[in-house]
C-alpha cells in the first residue's frame, strides 16, 4: 500500500496534506500497542489541523503506552479520486494504514455541513455507513462536537456519541474498550452506554454533557503537531477559559462549554513558553469564548507582550468584548503588528439586544470603538445577525447606523480606518432558549440582506455577509430529526462534498435529494410548538 502512496502523492495538489511525519507528530510501534484510535476531522486538512479539540484528544491518548493515536482528514478531490482509481483505502497520516484497521474511529464535528465529508471517509474506509450494518471486523465509530447535541440527523452513522468535553471520558472510553476485548461490538457499546456523557443511539439510553472540573491541570499539548502547510489557525493557541457568563439566549457555544473555568495565570505563562519554545511559531493567540472575561487577562497579556515583543512574536486575543477592552489591553495586543479587534453587537438595536440577551448597550459599543482607534487599531470587525426573534426592519437600519457611526469615530482618528460589518442569518440551536423559535426562509434571508447592502455604505466600511442557502441547510440539520439520514445519503450520492466551502456547494443537489426522498425541507425551519417532543430530548446540557 505504501508503494501505491507514494506513487500517486506526485499526481495531486498538495500532496503535503497526505504525508504525515510533521514536527512533533506522535509514531508509535502498531504491534507495541492493545488499542489503536484514528481521530478525524471530516474537512480539509488545512481545516482539520486548526481543530484544538483532536490536537488535545492525540496528546492524552497518545500519553497512554499501551494506545495509539492517529490522525485522519477528508481528502480533496484529486486525491479521492486516485485512491477510488487505484482501489485504495483511506490512510492514517503517521503510519499509512487503512482506517478500517484501527479500533476506534472518532470524529470531531464542529458543525451540521461536514455530513457528506464524513459519509466519504467511512465509504473511502470501506465502512458501512449504518452502525447496523457493521460487524466485529470494522471500528467502533464515535463522534464529539459541537453539532452532536442533536445527533438525531446522523444518529443511524455513528455508533455512539460524546457529549461535551472529552479530555476525561476519552480515558474511561479507552479503558472500557481495554475491559471488553474480545467481546462483540454490540456488547462493547452497550458496556459504553454506561458512562456518563455518552450517548448511544441503539440503546437510546438518556445522558447529560460532560465537562472538565479540574481546568487548571487537565492534559494539554505543549508539542502541538506543526503543519507542512498554512493553515486556518496558523500560530500557538493557549487556551485561558471555558466557558461564558452572558449567556446570550441564541448561542449555543456557552452552554457547550458551561460552566466558566479559568487557567492560573502561571499556567497560561508556562504553556505559552513551552509551544512556542516547541514550535517556533511567530504568533501566540490566547483563546476563548470571550478571552477579555479572563479575569487575569491584562496582567497576562502584558507579561507575555513584554516577553514576546523581543522576540517579534506577536500576541492576539481573537475573542474581545469591547465593552471590557481597556485602553491598556488594546496596546498590548498589537506591539509588534497592527492586530483587528472584533466585536459582537449581534443586533443594531438596543431593543433587539435586550431581547436576545446580549448585555452590550450602544454607549459601550461606541466608547470601546473610541478606545480601540485611540490606540491605534484601525481595522475593527462587527458580527450581526439577521433573522432574530422579533426582528424589524428598524433593527436592520440599526444595523446601518450604527455600524456608520463607528466608521465616523475611526476616521476621526485615522482615514485608514476599515470598519467590516459581517452578518450572518440566525439559526435557532437545540438545547438554548431559542430551540424553538422559527427560522426565516431562503427569500426573507435576501431581502433583508439586500436592504443591507443597499443602506450600508460609506467610506472605509464594507458588508459581507453569509450565504442565504448554506444558512438554510445549516438550521435543517441544526433541528433536524432521524429521517435526515437518508436525505444526507441521497445528497452524497449525487455528489455533495464540502458543503462549507462556497466553491463545492451545490444547493440543487439538496434540493433533489429532499425532493427524492419525499421530505419538505421548509418542514425543519418552523417554529416548533412547547409540548412538542424534540429530536435532542434524550441529551442534557445543564
Amino acid at each position: 500500500m505504501k508503494e501505491k502512496i507514494e506513487a500517486i502523492l506526485p499526481l495531486i495538489r498538495r500532496p503535503a496534506r497526505y504525508i504525515g511525519n510533521e514536527l512533533n507528530s506522535i509514531h508509535k510501534d502498531w504491534d507495541s500497542v492493545k488499542l489503536r484510535v484514528a481521530l478525524g476531522y471530516p474537512d480539509l486538512y488545512e481545516v482539520g489541523m486548526s481543530n484544538l479539540g483532536i490536537q488535545i484528544l492525540y496528546h492524552i491518548l497518545n500519553l497512554q503506552e499501551d494506545v495509539l493515536a492517529e490522525r485522519v482528514y477528508a481528502p480533496a478531490q484529486d486525491m479521492e479520486e486516485k485512491l477510488k482509481a487505484e482501489n485504495l483505502k483511506l490512510f492514517s497520516l503517521e503510519s499509512w494504514t487503512p482506517i478500517d484497521k484501527f479500533d476506534l474511529l472518532g470524529f470531531s464535528l464542529g458543525h451540521e455541513l461536514t455530513y457528506t465529508n464524513l459519509l466519504e471517509m467511512l465509504y473511502l474506509s470501506g465502512i458501512p455507513f449504518y452502525s447496523k450494518d457493521r460487524d466485529d471486523s470494522h471500528p467502533l465509530v464515535f463522534a464529539g462536537g459541537p453539532s452532536v447535541y442533536n445527533p438525531a440527523p446522523i444518529e443511524e452513522f455513528i455508533d455512539f456519541f460524546v457529549i461535551g468535553e472529552g479530555e476525561e471520558v476519552i480515558v474511561e472510553i479507552v479503558e472500557e474498550i481495554r475491559k471488553s476485548k474480545g467481546e462483540n461490538r454490540k456488547s462493547k457499546i452497550g458496556k459504553l452506554a454506561q458512562i456518563s456523557g455518552i450517548y448511544v443511539p441503539s440503546v437510546g439510553n438518556k445522558t447529560t454533557k460532560r465537562y472538565v472540573k479540574d481546568f487548571n491541570n487537565t492534559p494539554y499539548p505543549t508539542k502541538p503537531i506543526v503543519p507542512f502547510l498554512e493553515v486556518i489557525h496558523d500560530r500557538a493557541m493557549v487556551e485561558v477559559m471555558r466557558g461564558c457568563q452572558h449567556f446570550c439566549k441564541f448561542c449555543n457555544a456557552c452552554l457547550h462549554y458551561w460552566p466558566v473555568r479559568e487557567k492560573k495565570p502561571e499556567t497560561v505563562m508556562a504553556l505559552a513558553e513551552e509551544i512556542l519554545k516547541n514550535t517556533g511559531y511567530e504568533e501566540l493567540s490566547l483563546i476563548s469564548l470571550s478571552s477579555s472575561d479572563y479575569s487575569e487577562i491584562e496582567s497576562v497579556a502584558r507579561r507575555l507582550a513584554n516577553k514576546l515583543e523581543k522576540k517579534k512574536i506577536n500576541l492576539s486575543l481573537p475573542s474581545l468584548r469591547l465593552d471590557s477592552l481597556g485602553l491598556k489591553l488594546a496596546k498590548e495586543i498589537q506591539r509588534v503588528r497592527p492586530t483587528s479587534v472584533t466585536v459582537a453587537p449581534e443586533a443594531g438595536t438596543q431593543r433587539l439586544r435586550d431581547v436576545v440577551g446580549k448585555k452590550l448597550s450602544e454607549k459601550e459599543i461606541l466608547d470601546g470603538a473610541q478606545a480601540a482607534f485611540s490606540e491605534g487599531v484601525s481595522n475593527l470587525k462587527l458580527y450581526y445577525m439577521i433573522g432574530l426573534p422579533t426582528e424589524t426592519v428598524e433593527d436592520l437600519q440599526g444595523i446601518v447606523e450604527l455600524t456608520q457611526k463607528i466608521g465616523e469615530i475611526g476616521r476621526g482618528f485615522t482615514q485608514r480606518s476599515h470598519v467590516t460589518a459581517s452578518v450572518s442569518t440566525f439559526i435557532p440551536k437545540p438545547h438554548t432558549p431559542f430551540e424553538r423559535e422559527r427560522q426565516i426562509g431562503f427569500e426573507e434571508i435576501v431581502e433583508k440582506q439586500k436592504f443591507l447592502k443597499k443602506n450600508l455604505r460609506g467610506k472605509g466600511l464594507e458588508l459581507r455577509w453569509h450565504d442565504a442557502k448554506t444558512s438554510i441547510l445549516e438550521g435543517i440539520f441544526s433541528r433536524g430529526d432521524r429521517r435526515l439520514a437518508k436525505v444526507i445519503i441521497r445528497a452524497w450520492e449525487l455528489g455533495a462534498r464540502f458543503d462549507a466551502w462556497t466553491e463545492h456547494f451545490k444547493y440543487e443537489l439538496w434540493e433533489q435529494a429532499f425532493a427524492e426522498c419525499g421530505i419538505r425541507s421548509a418542514d425543519y425551519l418552523r417554529e416548533r410548538d412547547k409540548n412538542e417532543e424534540l429530536p435532542w430530548g434524550k441529551i442534557s446540557v445543564r
